[in-house]
């Protein structure tokens, strides 16, 4: 009973646009968490979510990081799968078709090692065409032509990644930020100014685990990438921190959600959508779970659309 009414409010409250994109629900699987293709069908109907975040894409097959690639911390995870994946025309030829067979809508993830890379993996996707609704640029990569270890910590190869990707893409391009920077609004404006039409905030914070009987770190690259609840709190920042510098800029929310209110709660800084990642991992239906959570809340708080939630926080 309880799941046909949150079904119901979910249906009143409506889609959104979003950076572009019309979504039926503004609830998104996150990029690295669903997999490349049709992983979580078992556990939810993804023809009802907004859209499947595919794991990002290489021009080419990547095989990764090696093992220990994950492992749980106190308040979420530690991962250092290192963006293993088929490649971009593998994705399109072999997963792209099984999503669309169950009526999932997709958005593709795509990273690079250097702007010629994203422009690469970006050529490669235009087979794809308007069978993806957007692309989200992997900021959050290996930099070897800027002046930081991260391409989303230095405003002019961010821009260049994305300016690349705008140039060939058929379709809307989004960009996935980094919460390691303290220049993360300066990023925003660089790449919403080379064409990204919507940000994605954030990816994992930079974290490590060591066995304290060995001495050896937990993953096998050395560090990795802390999400999951534990970095939630600093996901809600970077969105408020970016809105209130760029209201009308679009923000995908996504970092640590875990229930409904964590959902609303993005709303209210300043996110139109949201994305669910690690609290897949532990529940693999999360996203259609938070999403039914959110719609009973936010109808309980007198929202009639998505839209009613925006900016009620009324933070300075």
């Amino acid at each position: 009973m309880r799941a046909h009414r949150a079904d119901a409010a979910l249906g009143r409250l409506g889609a959104v646009e979003v950076g572009g994109v019309r979504l039926r629900t503004p609830f998104m699987t996150a990029s690295g968490t669903s997999g490349h293709d049709t992983e979580l069908s078992f556990a939810m109907d993804l023809s009802r979510l907004g859209a499947v975040t595919v794991k990002s894409l290489w021009h080419a097959p990547w095989a990764g990081n090696p093992p220990p690639r994950v492992h749980t911390a106190a308040a979420g995870m530690l991962n250092a799968v290192g963006l293993q994946g088929p490649g971009v025309d593998a994705w399109i030829d072999e997963s792209l078709p099984r999503l669309e067979a169950l009526g999932a809508s997709c958005v593709a993830s795509i990273w690079g090692r250097t702007v010629e890379e994203y422009a690469q993996a970006a050529r490669s996707l235009v087979r794809a065409g308007t069978r993806v609704l957007a692309v989200e640029v992997n900021l959050s990569c290996p930099n070897l032509e800027g002046r930081s270890g991260i391409i989303a910590h230095d405003p002019v190869v961010s821009a260049g990644a994305v300016s690349a990707v705008v140039a060939v893409s058929p379709v809307p391009v989004w960009a996935k930020l980094s919460p390691n920077t303290d220049r993360i609004v300066e990023i925003a404006e660089s790449v919403t100014g080379a064409g990204a039409t919507a940000l994605t905030l954030v990816n994992t914070v930079l974290g490590m685990g060591v066995d304290p009987a060995s001495g050896r770190p937990l993953l096998g690259n050395g560090g990795g990438g802390l999400s999951g609840r534990a970095i939630h709190p600093v996901a809600v920042r970077a969105v408020h921190d970016v809105h209130m510098a760029l209201p009308g800029v679009d923000i995908v929310g996504v970092g640590g959600i875990s229930t409904g209110e964590d959902a609303v709660e993005m709303f209210r800084v300043g996110a139109t959508a949201v994305q669910v990642g690690t609290a897949s991992f532990a529940r693999p239906g999360a996203t259609m779970r938070i999403a039914r959570q959110a719609a009973l809340l936010a109808e309980r708080c007198g929202a009639t659309t998505w839209s009613d939630l925006a900016d009620s926080a009324n933070l300075k």
